[in-house]
Parts: C-alpha cells; sequence; structure tokens
C-alpha cells in the first residue's frame, strides 16, 4: 500500500525550500538598490544555502534516520517560519535572518526524500516517488525565476516575500497533515540504529555509496557551474543576458521534465548505469561545444540538453541509493547531497576563476562529466 498524500506533501515543501533558495537569483540588481545594499550582498542571500548545506547535511541525515518524521516536519516548519520573518521589516537583515532559517531547515527536507518513499510507498513505487520528490525540487527552482520575472519592479519585492510565504506555509500544512501517522512501510523502532553514528558508519562503509559520493560531485558541479557563470561565459558571444536567463530557464524545465520521467524508465528497464554514462558523455560534448562554437543557437540547445540528460541524474542516484539501504537511508542521502553541494562550490569558484576566458571554462566542464565517467558503472 502506498500514500501518495505524503509525496505530495513532501514535494510542495521540496518546491518551497528551493522558492527561498532562489527567490532573488533573477532580481539581484532591484533587489540590491530596493534593500540598499550591494549585489554582493544579495548574492550572499542565496550563498547561505550551500555553504550551511555542507557543514549540516550529516547530522540532518543522522536526525532524519533517528526520528523521520519530527526532523522532517521540523525542516518544513522553519521553511515556513524563515520566510515570515523575512516579512519582518523592509531592511537586509530581516532577509538575511529569514534565508539562514531557512538554510538550516533545506538539508532536514532535501535529504528526506529517500526515507519519505521508503516509508511511505510500495517498493514498486519508490522509483516513481523519488523521481517526483526531486523533480519538485527543480520545480521550486523554476517557479522562483517565474516569480522573479512577474515581480521584477523596484516595488516589488515585498510581494514576492508574501507570495512565497503563503506558498510555504500552504506546504508546511499540507504535509503536517499527511504525515499525521507513521508510513506503512515504516521501520520498527527496534530496527532503529541505537548509535548516533551507526548510520554514518554503515554508509560510508559500502563501497557503492562511496562511488555515488563522488560521482555526485560532478553533475552537481557543471550545474551550479552552469547556472551561476553561463551569462557572463556567453556574453562575449553576443548572447545577451536576458537571452541567457531564458535559456537557463529552459535547462531547468527540461531537467524537471527529464527528472520525472526519465528515473522511472531507467529504474524500469535496469539501466541505470548506461543511462548515466550517456548523460556524462553527452554533457561533456555539449560543453565542448560551447568552448568551440558558442552562439544563441548552440547555448540553446545543448544546455537545454544539459538540464534533461544531466538533472536525472540525481534521482536515479538517490534511487540507487534508497535501494541499497534500509535504516540509514537519511544519511545515506545526506552524503550525496553533501558531496554534491560541495561539488557544485568548487566547480563555481573554478569556473568563476575563468568567467574572463569562456573556451577555457567550457573546456573545464566538459572535462569535469569525463573524470566522473569510471564512477557511473555500478
Amino acid at each position: 500500500m502506498s500514500r501518495w498524500s505524503a509525496i505530495v506533501g513532501y514535494s510542495l515543501v521540496g518546491a518551497a525550500t528551493q522558492l527561498v533558495w532562489l527567490n532573488f537569483a533573477g532580481v539581484t540588481t532591484v533587489a540590491a538598490g530596493h534593500y540598499a545594499v550591494s549585489e554582493t550582498a544579495i548574492g550572499w542571500l542565496a550563498q547561505v544555502f550551500p555553504l550551511l548545506y555542507v557543514v549540516l547535511s550529516i547530522p540532518c541525515g543522522l536526525l532524519l534516520d533517528r526520528w523521520f518524521r519530527p526532523a522532517l516536519l521540523a525542516g518544513a516548519v522553519l521553511t515556513a517560519i524563515g520566510a515570515l520573518v523575512r516579512l519582518g521589516g523592509d531592511h537586509f537583515a530581516w532577509l538575511l535572518a529569514g534565508q539562514l532559517i531557512c538554510a538550516v531547515a533545506q538539508p532536514l527536507v532535501l535529504n528526506a526524500v529517500t526515507g519519505i518513499t521508503g516509508r511511505y510507498l510500495s517498493p514498486k513505487d519508490r522509483p516513481t516517488g523519488i523521481a517526483l520528490g526531486t523533480a519538485s525540487i527543480f520545480a521550486g527552482m523554476v517557479l522562483a525565476f517565474l516569480l522573479s520575472a512577474v515581480f521584477s519592479t523596484a516595488g516589488s519585492p515585498h510581494t514576492m516575500l508574501v507570495v512565497t510565504a503563503v506558498f510555504c506555509v500552504a506546504a508546511t500544512v499540507f504535509l503536517a497533515a499527511a504525515l499525521r501517522h507513521p508510513g506503512p512501510h515504516a521501520p520498527l523502532a527496534a530496527a532503529v540504529p541505537q548509535a548516533v553514528f551507526a548510520a554514518l558508519r554503515t554508509s560510508w562503509s559500502d563501497p557503492l555509496i562511496r562511488r555515488l559520493c563522488v560521482l555526485a560531485v560532478f553533475p552537481f558541479g557543471v550545474f551550479v557551474a552552469l547556472s551561476t557563470f553561463a551569462q557572463p561565459l556567453l556574453e562575449p558571444a553576443g548572447v545577451s543576458s536576458t537571452t541567457a536567463s531564458v535559456i537557463l530557464l529552459l535547462n531547468v524545465i527540461a531537467g524537471v521534465i527529464g527528472s520525472a520521467l526519465i528515473p522511472i524508465w531507467a529504474a524500469r528497464h535496469h539501466t541505470e548505469s548506461p543511462y548515466l554514462v550517456t548523460a556524462l558523455g553527452a554533457t561533456a560534448l555539449c560543453c565542448a561545444v560551447l568552448a568551440f562554437l558558442p552562439s544563441t543557437p548552440t547555448a540553446l540547445i545543448t544546455i537545454t540538453l544539459i538540464g534533461l540528460l544531466l538533472l536525472p541524474a540525481l534521482p536515479i542516484v538517490l534511487e540507487l541509493v534508497e535501494r541499497r539501504t534500509s535504516d540509514s537511508e537519511g544519511t545515506a542521502a545526506g552524503l550525496i547531497w553533501l558531496s554534491g553541494n560541495a561539488g557544485g562550490l568548487l566547480a563555481a569558484t573554478a569556473v568563476g576563476l575563468l568567467v574572463n576566458h569562456p573556451r577555457y571554462a567550457f573546456l573545464l566542464l566538459a572535462l569535469l562529466p569525463v573524470i566522473a565517467l569510471p564512477g557511473a558503472h555500478t
């Protein structure tokens, strides 16, 4: 028996975390003027999320393994509280305080994607649940970009924050109602690890989990670096900032579609490893094309293709983790998210150093998936 209401609630909260994270990604200049701070300061409203994720991912995974429902609900409630705190005043300090609260909550939510499917869905439905839960995370990014486009004037940031807060509160209420009772497939209390770090030892001792952690570094790295620096890297080729924003939006939309469909197909046909190899190889080829033939048409095709093929790698990896683990799925998922966020920070930093040399930056991004290919043979 499967309880899909829990997956719907989780998907809404997962989308909410990304909406809060990227609220100002498309209106950085407008927000900087509205709150009388620098664009760098507005950028830190997003940067605190991956920075805190690297620190909190494993502790949050351990909490989820030991007290799953309370920990997940705490993440949802903190997300809603953080969104409401940002409405406390029309000053940057309120924004930063709210973002920090939501950044603490994010690993409690995202690390739970395998745990909630394992507890509330029957085994045959779990690949679908992980695919939909992960796709909703990317859908939250799309929603953030769309809100940025709608509320793009100097006087509209507050309205955007109100809409975001309403969404976060509604998502939290829905999830709380869906999690009133333990899932039909929840482990017995006696099966919960007694030692706090038992789940971490169990997860890290598994060679497949270690290999998937290394693998996760590279797709995350390419996606985060492209999302951060595609516009300045493409500008010398005549791609305008507006066009670059549209291309990145299409990249994430394609990723939502791919993440909702491809992992389910891969699980049913047992083609996870061949798909990962294909996606990494195609990503490397696309980045190489951008290095030598940058233009609006090639950027539109290659970056959209990267979103369609590369972003589904995350739910595929998470489904492999869920299948491999039992009592420690929260910690194992935390290790995957930790590796991915660390990879994103490192890749974005490296590409940032090459931002004035687009060819070399794209060649670096082409190299990263090639390095990951050995880890794709699961």
